[in-house]
């Protein structure tokens, strides 16, 4: 082998700097202070995520369509995800989370699974819709929050009588970043019922929200008037607050690092 090569004197010796920089590149080392087109640090906070918009009318349209057109043993979850506009993206919604419309018709179950990401549910229009979460099952009915935190089973199924829809959040891009991503379907497939309740650390009733905010004073900075925020250890990367805007109300203008 090359002597020259063993010790390294062809970077040792470059005899400038360029030289060095692409005898460096050939041992997969670039020099950290080189101009890049994207930079390292930032002076400020940046995001190359645009703000967007998505219709629900237009999404539960599309919803209606996929429902005639798909049923469960196609498509386990039949969502519709928010992509943001961004080039070159293709699930996320933000950075760190996935958005999506989902719906389910009355008599139909999709199967259960666990995987990696945290997850939740702002239930929109609902009744007679319900979730199992590690063998408990609990009803989602409209204004309702659902959780299901990374690493326990869940499934859904419908027993009433008209469609049902809700909002999913996930932070399936910070996992993919993290790189603790799995799936795993249930055993069972449909996950065996341990028991029926209605109070859970897994569900958050629109009647509590409702109640929690008739209790909540006004935002004294007046950005978002009356809010609450409930604790989920279960899924600290992901925080849920609720907003009441009061008719006639306008919010302050602010800004901050958390993606919503």
């Amino acid at each position: 082998m090359d002597g020259a090569i063993l010790s390294y004197d062809d970077l040792r010796n470059a005899p400038d700097l360029d030289s060095l920089t692409a005898r460096a590149a050939e041992r997969g080392l670039t020099p950290g202070w080189i101009d890049r087109e994207a930079p390292i640090l930032y002076r400020e906070p940046h995001t190359d995520f645009l703000p967007a918009h998505w219709k629900y009318a237009e999404a539960r349209a599309a919803m209606d369509g996929a429902a005639r057109l798909i049923g469960t043993d196609l498509a386990e979850r039949r969502n519709l995800i928010m992509r943001n506009p961004i080039p070159g993206n293709h699930i996320a919604t933000a950075r760190t989370l996935i958005c999506a419309y989902q719906t389910i018709l009355p008599g139909e179950q999709a199967a259960s699974h666990r995987h990696a990401p945290h997850a939740l549910r702002v239930i929109l229009d609902s009744d007679g819709a319900w979730s199992i979460v590690d063998g408990e099952k609990h009803p989602m009915l409209t204004g309702d929050i659902v959780l299901t935190p990374g690493g326990c089973w869940h499934g859904h199924g419908h027993d009433g009588a008209e469609q049902a829809y809700w909002f999913d959040g996930l932070d399936v891009p910070l996992v993919h970043l993290l790189e603790p991503m799995y799936v795993e379907g249930h055993p069972d497939g449909m996950e065996p019922v341990k028991r029926v309740v209605t109070e859970s650390p897994y569900r958050f009733p629109m009647e509590r929200t409702l109640r929690e905010l008739d209790a909540a004073a006004p935002d004294p900075d007046g950005h978002f008037g009356r809010r609450i925020r409930y604790e989920t250890p279960q899924m600290p990367t992901i925080a849920i607050t609720m907003h009441r805007m009061d008719g006639g109300f306008r919010g302050r203008p602010y800004r901050c690092t958390a993606n919503s």
